[in-house]
């Protein structure tokens, strides 16, 4: 590991223990050239996922467009970050256990759906809504019949 202070590549570990995700490690580092010390993360690689949206077009997965989906699902909702990061989690932890180099949209907007559904039901019948394209109020009334039920 090359030291960002000096740039030397002779680097060594000094601690290591779990990260507060308990996903990475966190490593404390000495440089032998300037004496100074600093912190490293170390992540297990994963395959990079691919969605393909409903135009058939093809992005890259960004966690950052479901949490911001979340978000505006819940805005003013009794629904805390911590609950929002928690829900971000477990949907990208199922997208990754799929194991699928691509996966479509469709996929990822249903464990969205799911998982809001068990959360906050107002938010998942504004996700629902967006994500679903109610085209009138008779396709929003039956979502909200499902709910009901």
């Amino acid at each position: 590991m090359k030291c960002p202070f000096c740039g030397h590549d002779n680097t060594r570990v000094i601690d290591s223990r779990p990260a507060e995700d308990n996903c990475s490690i966190r490593r404390r580092r000495l440089c032998d050239e300037c004496g100074k010390r600093f912190t490293t993360y170390e992540k297990v690689e994963t395959i990079p996922v691919i969605i393909i949206k409903k135009d058939n077009n093809r992005e890259t997965y960004d966690r950052s467009k479901i949490e911001a989906g979340i978000l505006r699902a819940c805005h003013k909702r009794p629904v805390s970050a911590s609950q929002i990061t928690q829900l971000v989690d477990e949907v990208e932890t199922e997208l990754f256990n799929l194991e699928e180099k691509e996966v479509p949209s469709q996929v990822v907007g249903e464990l969205v759906m799911n998982k809001l559904k068990r959360l906050e039901a107002v938010a998942y019948v504004r996700f629902a809504s967006v994500y679903r394209e109610f085209k009138d109020v008779n396709t929003f009334l039956e979502e909200l019949k499902k709910v009901l039920e």
